[in-house]
């Protein structure tokens, strides 16, 4: 069951956000605000999916809020409607050039309200299916190189700043040409959606990632995950996958699919290339050494 959709109520009057509160409980989790403040802090714990958002506050007026909200990047992307007792032109044109997505005046119509609330609320799910498409490999299902590439360099930022531990592990699966021939394309691409449901499950952390690079290649980025522990959870992998068995008389390694690993963990100083530099070169050594196997680059 999916999760209902989140709407932030932040108006000054308490007998205004009732009536919009029982509005709406029924279809959304309703979170309510008194005021300015209060409506920013709770934007930024609960991250709302809309917030409806009352022009005229005494502590801080909805054109504030709503140029605070724009200018915090936690919060820049939330959709707002107005709701305001001012119905001159030049106000609803105002918030508008902000950034409100709508406008609704004061004394509100409760079909009104609804029908604006929904509409926006599909906008949002909308807009949101298709960040999600664009950072998704069609095939796999993982995470594509494109987000692969903005997660990875931020977190390498991060480790760096806070000088804690990232690790990355490239995975290629081994003589795949040759299974792609004898097989066909079409058990090539069920072999390849095999060994990325296995990438997914070996990086359950919120904060990992696991994403296809390109062609058979798989990537496994750790954050806060040192060269040990990382090398443990992708021997775990490579052994996994080994026991699933799916059969390929083509290889020179085995009888069955394997795949060959090269690791790296992030070295004071060292940046997002030269850390995927070194992932790659000790794929390239697996390789090698003979393939299925995992190489991982050694830490001082």
């Amino acid at each position: 069951m999916n999760a209902l959709q989140k709407v932030l109520v932040a108006d000054d009057d308490a007998i205004n956000r009732e009536v919009l509160a029982e509005l709406l409980k029924p279809e959304y989790t309703v979170l309510l605000a008194k005021d300015g403040t209060q409506a920013l802090d709770r934007a930024v714990r609960h991250v709302p999916d809309l917030i409806l958002l009352d022009v005229m506050m005494p502590d801080m007026d909805g054109f504030e809020v709503l140029r605070r909200l724009r200018d915090d990047p936690r919060t820049a992307d939330i959709a707002v409607i107005f709701v305001s007792g001012l119905g001159q032109p030049e106000d609803e044109a105002q918030g508008l050039k902000m950034g409100a997505s709508d406008y609704i005046l004061k004394p509100f119509n409760a079909t009104v309200v609804m029908a604006r609330v929904a509409l926006h609320l599909q906008m949002v799910r909308q807009r949101r299916m298709l960040e999600h498409l664009a950072h998704v490999d069609g095939l796999t299902e993982l995470a594509n190189r494109r987000r692969f590439d903005e997660v990875f360099e931020l977190e390498c930022q991060r480790a760096l700043r806070h000088e804690t531990a990232l690790s990355i592990a490239l995975l290629d699966i081994d003589a795949f040409k040759q299974y792609n021939d004898h097989y066909g394309h079409p058990a090539g691409d069920r072999a390849l959606r095999a060994v990325a449901r296995a990438a997914a499950a070996a990086v359950r952390r919120p904060g990992d990632l696991a994403a296809r690079y390109g062609g058979e290649e798989i990537v496994l980025l750790m954050p806060d995950t040192d060269a040990a522990h990382a090398r443990a959870v992708v021997e775990r992998l490579r052994n996994a996958l080994n026991r699933l068995e799916i059969p390929h008389v083509g290889s020179p390694v085995a009888p069955v699919l394997t795949v060959s690993v090269g690791g790296a963990t992030l070295l004071p100083g060292e940046d997002a290339t030269a850390l995927f530099a070194a992932a790659d070169a000790h794929l390239y050594r697996a390789k090698q050494a003979g393939r299925n196997r995992v190489v991982w680059r050694a830490t001082p």
